[in-house]
């Protein structure tokens, strides 16, 4: 939770009760209930609101999922065009330096590594 471990989040409810006293942290707890409250519901509104306008104007969640997919469609389709050209590169290049480390091993004999 935000990164804060059980220790620090019991270190911070005690300052807090030392700062305010056990007469006030109920009532403090219960404001910042009310605001999350108020404020749930107003994104609830936003979120409505934004819908109410989108089916107005003739963009429901069918139409938009549609439009969504035929562009998603038309992404992985240029993907696959473009991966499928570069596996055919990647293989070549491969054979090729494959090719030439023999010939410099046959040249030079074999490297060997050190650790």
């Amino acid at each position: 939770m935000f990164g804060i471990g059980g220790g620090e989040l019991v270190f911070i409810l005690f300052i807090v009760l030392m700062l305010f006293g056990s007469d006030k942290v109920p009532e403090i707890a219960r404001t910042m209930g009310k605001a999350m409250a108020q404020l749930k519901n107003a994104t609830n509104d936003i979120k409505s609101e934004i819908q109410k306008g989108a089916e107005a104007n003739g963009l429901d969640a069918k139409s938009l999922n549609s439009l969504t997919g035929n562009i998603n469609a038309e992404i992985e389709s240029a993907k696959s065009n473009l991966l499928g050209d570069t596996n055919n590169l990647l293989g070549d290049t491969a054979t090729e330096i494959d090719k030439v480390k023999e010939d410099i091993d046959s040249l030079s004999g074999p490297i060997k590594r050190q650790r």
